[in-house]
C-alpha cells in the first residue's frame, strides 16, 4: 500500500491531485466539524459563552497552526525526497519531524498558558466573556501535544501520499468528539471547558492511531526508528524552512483575526463578536475543500520538484487551481443561498436568535471572497511544495494583513459602513490578494521551467 501511494505521487499530476485531495478534503471537513459541533452545543450556554470562545479563536488558530505548519514542513521534506527517490532521506525527515513535534509541544504549551489572559483582554474580552474564554482556552493549550502529533503525523503520511489513513484517523477523532461534546458540556456540567476537553481527547485519539501506524505497526513508506539515531541539522533546517513559515502563516491570520475582533468590538461589542464568530465558523468550514486541494498540490508539486519535472509542476498548479476555483464557487453559492437557515444553526435559542440577521448578512457578503480564493489557495501551497516557505508566508501577510485588514478598516471604520463594511472588506481584500498570488505563482513556475531547461541544455552541451 505504501509503494502504491508513492507511485501515485510520481504519476500523472492531475490524477494525483484529484485522488490525494478527496481524502484530505474529507479529513479537513471532518476536522472543521469540531468547530461546528462545538458551536452548536455552546450556543445553548448563551451569548457570553459564544463571545468568550470567539475571543479564544485567534489564539487557538496560532496553537493549531503551529502543529499544521510543522506537519506541512514534514510533508514538503518527505515528498521532495520521494520525488528524488531518496528513501533514506525520507526516513530521516520523518524521524526528525517527530522530535520537532515533541520539542514544539513543550515550548508552546508554556507560552500559551502564560499569554492567554493578557491576549484575551487585548481583544476586548472582559467580565463573563473573559471568564468563559479562559475556561475554554486553558484545556486547549494544555492539550497542545495532541494537536501537534495528530496534525504533524498527518503531515508525515501526506508526504508519502498516504491520505486515506490520515482520513481514517480523523474519522475516529470526529466520531468521538460528537459523543463527548454533549457529555462533557451538559451531562458532566463542564460548560465551555467541556467543549475544549472533548476536542482534546478526540484529537489525542487521532494522534494515537497515526503514531501506531508509524512507530509500532511500521507499515508506512517511511521507516521511523530511533535506534542508532544521529541528529542532522540539515534535515531539521529542511523541515523547518517550510514548517516555521507555514506555522507563521497561522500566526499572521490570527493577527488579522485579532484586528477584525478589535474593529468589530468597537462597532458592535459582544453582539458583533458573536455574529462574526458564528459566521466565521461556516466560512472556515466552506474553505476547507480549497485548503485540501492546496495540500494535495503541495505534496504533488514537492514530488515533481524533487524529480525536477517542470511539466508536472506546471500541470499540478493548473489543475489544482481549476479544481479549487470550481469548488470555491459551489461553496459560495451554498453559503449565500442558504444563509438564514445556516445562521439558525448557531442561534437557535431565544437568547441568541437576535444574531440571525447579522450572521445572515455576514454569509451573504463575506462569502463572495470564495469566488477567487480558489485560485490563490493552491498557489500558496505550491510554494510549500517547492520548499519556499517564506514565499508562502509572504503571501499570507499580503492577503490577510496588507489587503484584508486594510479593506475591513477602510469599509468598516473609515467609510463608516459598520459591520456590513467589515464583511465587504473581508471579501474584497481576499479577492485582490488571491488574483495577485496566482499571477506570481505562474511567474514562479515559468522561471523554474526556464531554469530547468537551461540546466538540461548546459548538460547536453557539456
Amino acid at each position: 500500500m505504501a509503494n502504491d501511494n508513492v507511485e501515485l505521487m510520481r504519476g500523472e499530476p492531475e490524477i494525483a491531485v484529484r485522488k490525494l485531495a478527496i481524502p484530505i478534503m474529507i479529513s479537513m471537513l471532518l476536522t472543521a466539524s469540531y468547530n461546528i459541533v462545538d458551536g452548536i452545543w455552546v450556543a445553548g450556554l448563551g451569548q457570553a459563552a459564544i463571545a468568550g470562545i470567539g475571543f479564544v479563536t485567534p489564539i487557538f488558530m496560532i496553537l493549531n497552526g503551529f502543529s499544521i505548519g510543522l506537519g506541512n514542513g514534514a510533508t514538503s521534506s518527505i515528498s521532495r525526497a520521494v520525488g528524488a527517490r531518496d528513501h533514506e532521506r525520507a526516513n530521516n525527515s520523518a524521524t526528525h519531524s517527530l522530535l520537532i513535534f515533541l520539542a514544539a509541544s513543550i515550548i508552546l504549551t508554556v507560552i500559551f498558558i502564560l499569554i492567554q489572559e493578557p491576549l484575551l483582554k487585548t481583544y476586548g474580552a472582559s467580565g463573563q466573556s473573559l471568564a468563559e474564554g479562559i475556561k475554554y482556552g486553558t484545556p486547549l493549550f494544555l492539550g497542545l501535544f495532541s494537536f501537534m502529533f495528530a496534525n504533524g503525523g498527518s503531515g508525515i503520511l501526506r508526504g508519502e501520499g498516504d491520505m486515506k489513513r490520515a482520513m481514517y484517523a480523523i474519522i475516529v477523532s470526529v466520531a468521538l468528539n460528537f459523543i463527548l461534546d454533549p457529555l462533557f458540556i451538559y451531562v458532566l456540567n463542564l460548560g465551555s471547558a467541556g467543549a475544549s476537553l472533548a476536542t482534546i481527547v478526540s484529537s489525542f485519539a487521532s494522534a494515537f492511531v497515526i503514531m501506531y501506524w508509524i512507530l509500532i505497526k511500521k507499515d508506512t513508506y517511511v521507516n521511523v526508528t530511533f535506534k542508532d539515531f544521529h541528529f542532522d541539522s540539515k534535515i531539521v533546517v529542511d523541515v523547518l524552512k517550510v514548517g516555521i513559515p507555514s506555522s507563521l502563516d497561522m500566526l499572521m491570520m490570527s493577527l488579522a483575526m485579532s484586528l477584525y475582533l478589535i474593529f468589530i468590538s468597537s462597532i458592535a461589542g459582544e453582539y458583533g463578536i458573536a455574529a462574526f464568530t458564528s459566521g466565521q465558523r461556516l466560512y472556515l468550514f466552506a474553505i476547507m475543500p480549497l485548503t485540501a486541494i492546496g495540500s494535495a498540490v503541495a505534496a504533488v508539486s514537492g514530488s515533481a520538484f524533487g524529480a525536477k519535472n517542470a511539466d508536472y509542476l506546471d500541470r499540478t498548479h493548473k489543475y489544482g487551481t481549476k479544481f479549487a476555483m470550481l469548488l470555491g464557487v459551489a461553496m459560495m453559492l451554498i453559503l449565500v443561498l442558504f444563509a438564514p437557515q445556516l445562521a439558525l444553526i448557531f442561534a437557535y435559542t431565544p437568547e441568541t436568535m437576535g444574531l440571525i440577521p447579522e450572521i445572515t448578512n455576514f454569509l451573504r457578503i463575506a462569502s463572495f471572497g470564495l469566488l477567487l480564493v480558489g485560485i490563490g489557495m493552491p498557489s500558496s501551497f505550491l510554494y510549500q511544495g517547492l520548499g519556499r516557505g517564506t514565499t508562502s508566508l509572504a503571501w499570507t501577510i499580503i492577503r490577510e494583513v496588507v489587503f484584508t485588514v486594510s479593506c475591513t478598516y477602510i469599509f468598516g471604520i473609515v467609510l463608516g459602513y459598520g459591520l456590513t463594511g467589515i464583511w465587504i472588506g473581508l471579501a474584497v481584500g481576499r479577492i485582490i490578494a488571491s488574483v495577485l498570488n496566482y499571477i506570481y505563482a505562474r511567474v514562479t513556475i515559468k522561471r523554474f521551467k526556464e531554469k530547468y531547461w537551461a540546466d538540461i541544455d548546459s548538460t547536453s552541451n557539456g
